[in-house]
């Protein structure tokens, strides 16, 4: 399996296109879906986890970070990563969530975090380690929100096992797995107007 074949692949200098628009909006009301749908049991299992170690649960908040990666990788424009993961975070919301309107904060930490290190990457590398770096920045960003919200009153042991744990769920959960539904699309045949479906294929 090649991941390094997109290497120095920049994304468009143009401006979003209306395809782009249209992709990105479901996907973002797609993953919305999967947030509502796994916020029940997610949460459960997540609740679980943390009362054998407080703080571990945070290694199974991986998929509420996928729409950020997954976005950027499928569009590859700016924003891109950020505009995916805050829908989807408002779906979430909208459809009836325990969490309110810090769905919405969490979204917008997440889509940013993710960004970031796209960003930094110039929008031009799009290979599995960016993509993995991409999934531990918006674990790292909700980390940040999490602790601006309440964890701030929570011990330094239970933050910092909550952060590696964090980083570590959403660079697989989130960044592998967002990959690796790129390159299934691609081949699939349904990015083919899009240069992530070009270069797969």
């Amino acid at each position: 399996m090649d991941t390094t074949e997109d290497l120095t692949r920049p994304a468009s200098t143009k401006g979003w296109r209306v395809v782009d628009i249209v992709v990105a909006a479901v996907l973002g009301v797609a993953i919305g879906l999967v947030f509502f749908a796994y916020n029940g049991p997610g949460y459960a299992a997540f609740e679980s986890v943390d009362a054998l170690t407080p703080g571990l649960g945070g290694l199974l908040a991986g998929v509420w970070l996928l729409g950020g990666p997954l976005g950027a990788l499928v569009i590859r424009k700016p924003g891109a990563a950020l505009f995916v993961e805050l829908l989807a975070a408002i779906v979430s919301m909208a459809l009836g969530t325990i969490w309110g309107w810090e769905t919405v904060a969490s979204g917008f930490a997440q889509g940013l975090g993710a960004e970031v290190v796209f960003a930094l990457a110039a929008y031009r590398r799009w290979n599995l380690g960016v993509a993995m770096l991409a999934g531990a920045g918006a674990g790292a960003a909700a980390w940040v929100n999490e602790f601006i919200l309440g964890n701030h009153a929570k011990s330094l042991a239970f933050n910092g096992t909550y952060l590696v744990c964090l980083l570590i769920s959403g660079a697989v959960l989130a960044g592998l797995l967002g990959w690796l539904l790129t390159r299934a699309l691609a081949g699939a045949g349904a990015l083919d107007r899009f240069a992530s479906g070009r270069e797969s294929r």
